[in-house]
């Protein structure tokens, strides 16, 4: 057996005893009757959307990318496509977009199904008790406890609060097996939260602060980054973490020192992370984030406005004008933090004000296994890449409680980022990715005008060292001396027009504001515009949209290609000598 197949089986296997070790938490949860009723309520913290409620209640239940139909049925009878769509159900979070519809139909299918669940699977059975589904449901069991109970007789009742006080037992025994990072911290937090709403759970409390503010210290670093370096799970980490102090602040306790430090550390960097449109960044398997949700959190934060300068979780945030750009410049996660990681290193995304203009594809998990490996592949990104390699590689398919899971196991070993004349807006970038391959190093430079009208930017592709051009050699032979294919790709956002420009030197790109921006390139490549596509939650298929691509062959031991994007025509009634600042302070 290889060393790879012997940890593969020693990770399924501590899976399976983790499961089995939750189910028999479960079942004697399930045999408890603790709690009677509410010491205190938090107040709802938890915003759904009223479409996607509209959407359920007309029968269409769009879940982890799966569209299933099922009018006049209950959710636990609707055929299960995936485990991941199962999951999204057990967490019980689609009480939200009812909630947010209000109305009756909405309130009588979520009673029905809340007390079908209880039916079903309140006696420890399903796939749902696991710690972090356990401390979403029961965050939205009590969030919307009102809304549930309103109309119900006496017995509904008590098995209503009987579920709740049998799912904080769970929760109080089982919090440790949950994945360090946002599963933790969403158990914890459902935890904090039952034992202070709940008769006779009280004595969870301190326990579960303590280990909340533990996680705390040792899964947030420093600069306020996480393992996955996910910033749409960092934003989900900070509102869970803002929920737990704000239930604690009610219920008359104050968040440890290590809560609250973890809740400053974090605000700042997620300020780093969002773009001027006031979306996150999408790198590592997030998305923009939920509408409102992040200026939210920043706005509950308590802190000061200032975005985290240099490095944050691994990320650069140039800006200049109304013009911003993230770029990835840090290795990618390892190990079990990686498996939801893109092979993103140097790549950027570019807004102009209000307005997305280059982009990631994004995640594709929610349109099933493919769509979720092509997403994280080096050509879905804005960035250089060896034609049939990513700078990053994945390994196989290994099992994590019900689900598959790939994890990067071949990253760049050294990623590296020099701030340039203006830090603020000019920096030099590289890494090793292609070294064992090919034997070459990816430097890219990127520099926005004063006014943020224009960037610059040169990449390099070379082999660096003696070393390094042997290697690059060898693969050139081999390969009977036609050079090293390679692209270079923009991806653009679905709502800006592109077209080639100038007889097919360039492309003409014209943003819904109004601005028109252009693209140019100097160097022995070809430049053409194909098809390409972005990848969002809550739609039933990728959004089609197009890529800048310029393709080449290395056949030199050194190449260098530069590129511009220019603004050639300014939003309607814009002042370009008084520039909307890049990234507004919520």
């Amino acid at each position: 057996m290889t060393a790879g197949k012997g940890k593969s089986s020693r990770a399924e296997s501590r899976g399976r005893l983790t499961g089995w070790l939750d189910r028999l938490a479960a079942r004697r949860a399930a045999k408890a009757s603790p709690a009677t009723g509410f010491v205190s309520q938090p107040e709802p913290r938890s915003i759904g959307s009223f479409a996607r409620g509209r959407q359920m209640i007309a029968g269409n239940f769009l879940f982890a990318g799966f569209l299933v139909e099922g009018a006049d049925r209950s959710i636990w009878d609707l055929p299960m496509p995936d485990p991941s769509f199962e999951e999204a159900l057990q967490g019980c979070t689609w009480l939200d977009d009812l909630a947010a519809v209000g109305d009756r139909p909405a309130r009588e299918r979520a009673q029905a199904w809340v007390f079908d669940w209880i039916a079903r699977f309140g006696t420890a059975k399903g796939p749902g008790w696991t710690p972090d589904l356990t401390g979403r449901r029961l965050i939205r069991l009590i969030n919307h406890a009102l809304f549930l109970l309103n109309g119900r007789d006496k017995a509904e009742a008590q098995a209503f609060f009987r579920t709740l006080g049998q799912q904080t037992l769970f929760l109080a025994r089982r919090w440790r097996s949950a994945s360090p990072g946002l599963p933790r911290v969403e158990a914890l937090t459902g935890l904090i939260y039952a034992s202070l709403a709940l008769t006779g759970m009280e004595v969870h409390a301190t326990a579960a602060a303590e280990a909340l503010a533990e996680e705390c210290a040792e899964d947030i670093d420093a600069a306020g980054g996480i393992p996955t370096r996910n910033p749409e799970e960092l934003l989900e980490v900070l509102t869970l973490l803002l929920w737990a102090a704000d239930a604690m602040t009610a219920a008359g306790r104050t968040p440890l020192p290590a809560h609250l430090a973890a809740i400053a550390r974090i605000a700042p960097t997620l300020r780093a992370l969002r773009h001027s449109d006031g979306g996150l960044a999408r790198f590592h398997g997030g998305g923009r984030g939920a509408e409102g949700r992040l200026d939210a959190a920043l706005n509950a934060s308590g802190t000061r406005a200032v975005a985290r300068q240099g490095l944050a979780m691994g990320f650069v945030r140039l800006h200049a004008g109304r013009t911003s750009l993230i770029v990835d410049a840090a290795p990618p996660p390892k190990g079990a933090a990686s498996a939801n990681a893109h092979a993103s290193t140097l790549a950027f995304e570019m807004t102009s004000g209000r307005w997305p203009l280059i982009v990631s594809c994004g995640s594709g998990a929610m349109f099933g296994p493919d769509w979720h490996r092509a997403g994280r592949a080096t050509p879905s990104h804005s960035t250089l890449a060896i034609e049939g390699y990513s700078s990053s590689r994945l390994g196989p398919a290994r099992r994590t409680g019900a689900a598959m899971r790939t994890w990067l196991e071949e990253t760049p070993s050294e990623v590296w980022m020099r701030p340039e004349t203006d830090p603020a807006r000019h920096a030099l970038f590289g890494h090793d990715g292609y070294l064992i391959t090919h034997g070459l190093t990816h430097i890219r430079e990127l520099e926005l005008a004063p006014d943020g009208n224009s960037l610059k930017g040169t990449d390099t592709l070379g082999a660096m060292t003696s070393a390094d051009k042997a290697r690059f050699e060898t693969v050139f032979q081999a390969d009977a001396l036609r050079g090293i294919p390679f692209q270079i790709r923009f991806h653009v956002h679905p709502e800006v027009d592109a077209t080639l420009d100038m007889g097919g030197w360039a492309v003409s790109m014209a943003l819904k504001s109004g601005e028109i921006w252009v693209f140019r390139f100097d160097g022995p490549v070809d430049l053409t515009l194909d098809p390409s596509v972005y990848l969002e939650k809550g739609r039933l298929r990728p959004r089609a949209t197009q890529q800048i691509v310029l393709s080449g062959r290395l056949q030199e031991p050194v190449l260098q290609i530069g590129w511009t994007l220019a603004k050639a025509q300014d939003t309607p009634g814009a002042n370009p000598g008084e520039p909307t600042p890049p990234s507004p302070a919520p």
